[in-house]
């Protein structure tokens, strides 16, 4: 008997009689069957096997993605992040401002935020540090699919019991932000937006511009503070803090929203330089002076942190803020954690929280809702080790 042999070399038996017999050849031209119930399939997948085999080819995949997807990123930016004629965004202004001749001491107060929103974590930190935290109750706002901001209980536990975490409606029981706003007289149709004081007897919108907020609380409400001495906005200091604020909030607080929403290369290519020129100019600085206008913390210096704090945690890499990380900064890195060990400070940052608001509720910026790892120096025992930034008091106020 003769014998096969693989291109191995191994021999290769012959099938014995009966199994040829037993065999049901296919016709030679049967189509192929398609289950349209596989677990594996779509109806999407189930069409495309059809017309083209396997798969789309390359080409035709790639433009019909990029055309489709490219239309529909434009319609979400725009309802997203409104942009000039230029693609560059253009933040919607207030609609609640304070009366200078108001006076809200008497009042029964309540504050909404949102832990991603830096904005709402500048409110929640001057609030903490003149003690406010029983005469102005805080409602927590988590962010729900839709954008809208949703009040539910945490179900992320947090190592830290301090740290402070999403919550239902404390002051309406209402289930969405929305639908606060809307309890005012004559309702609103505007932006639902962090942060907002309530009063809740009127049931009346107080504010929602976050420069109002955190100066009444620095020194509109010291009759019912904890912490009636701490002054935030002294006035000798007054013009200086004015001063870093029209730098820090359209170049950084702002500035890297422009980088994130630019809409079109030019628009992010501006964006991108202001922010990081204004970045190395401010390290230079606070290697000589502990905080912006010497060796007082003030509202400026809140309103720095709470973008700096999410640096490294989001703009780097979700808003293309990619030059340098805030960790090569080795004096605003320093800063940041002088200020981050402020006896209270720490318990307002909930960095789990806000990476989801951004990683995983901004989809035309990150479609498949992603969380990255924490980098590591962002992690709160990296941010608590002494840096010994004290000594720099030594050199007296300059501003």
């Amino acid at each position: 008997m003769s014998s096969r042999t693989s291109f191995l070399g191994s021999p290769i038996p012959f099938p014995p009689a009966t199994a040829a017999a037993k065999t049901k050849l296919k016709p030679r031209h049967q189509l192929p069957t398609i289950n349209m119930s596989t677990s594996n399939s779509n109806p999407i997948t189930t069409l495309t096997k059809l017309l083209w085999g396997r798969s789309l080819p390359p080409q035709l995949l790639i433009s019909t993605v990029r055309t489709t997807w490219s239309a529909a990123w434009q319609l979400m930016m725009s309802q997203l992040a409104p942009s000039d004629p230029a693609g560059r965004y253009t933040r919607p202004a207030s609609q609640f401002k304070i009366p200078t001749t108001l006076n809200l001491s008497n009042q029964n107060l309540h504050l909404y935020i949102a832990l991603p929103c830096p904005w709402a974590h500048r409110t929640l930190i001057v609030r903490a540090l003149k003690g406010l935290e029983e005469f102005v109750p805080v409602s927590i706002a988590a962010p729900g699919i839709d954008g809208s901001w949703e009040f539910r209980d945490s179900t992320v536990p947090v190592l830290d019991k301090d740290i402070l975490v999403p919550s239902l409606d404390k002051a309406n029981g209402r289930k969405t932000l929305k639908e606060v706003y809307n309890l005012r007289r004559g309702g609103y149709n505007g932006r639902s937006t962090v942060p907002m004081l309530w009063n809740v007897d009127k049931k009346e919108v107080v504010c929602n511009e976050s420069y109002d907020i955190i100066e009444l609380f620095n020194s509109g409400l010291n009759d019912v503070a904890r912490n009636p001495g701490l002054d935030l906005s002294p006035p000798p200091l007054k013009k200086k803090i004015d001063e870093w604020n029209q730098i820090i909030y359209p170049n950084v607080n702002n500035g890297v929203y422009r980088c994130g929403f630019a809409q079109s290369q030019e628009a992010y290519d501006s964006a991108v330089n202001e922010l990081f020129s204004t970045l190395d100019m401010i390290d230079d600085h606070l290697g000589s002076d502990r905080y912006l206008c010497g060796d007082a913390l003030t509202l400026a210096d809140v309103c720095l942190f709470t973008t700096l704090i999410r640096f490294d945690l989001v703009y780097n890499v979700l808003f293309k803020c990619t030059k340098k990380k805030l960790i090569e900064y080795p004096n605003l890195h320093g800063y940041m954690q002088d200020i981050y060990q402020i006896p209270k400070v720490a318990a307002t940052c909930n960095f789990e929280a806000i990476m989801d608001g951004y990683y995983k509720i901004l989809f035309p910026l990150n479609p498949g809702s992603i969380r990255p790892v924490i980098p590591s120096g962002c992690a709160p025992e990296v941010l608590s080790k002494p840096i010994n930034r004290e000594a720099l008091s030594l050199i007296g106020n300059k501003c």
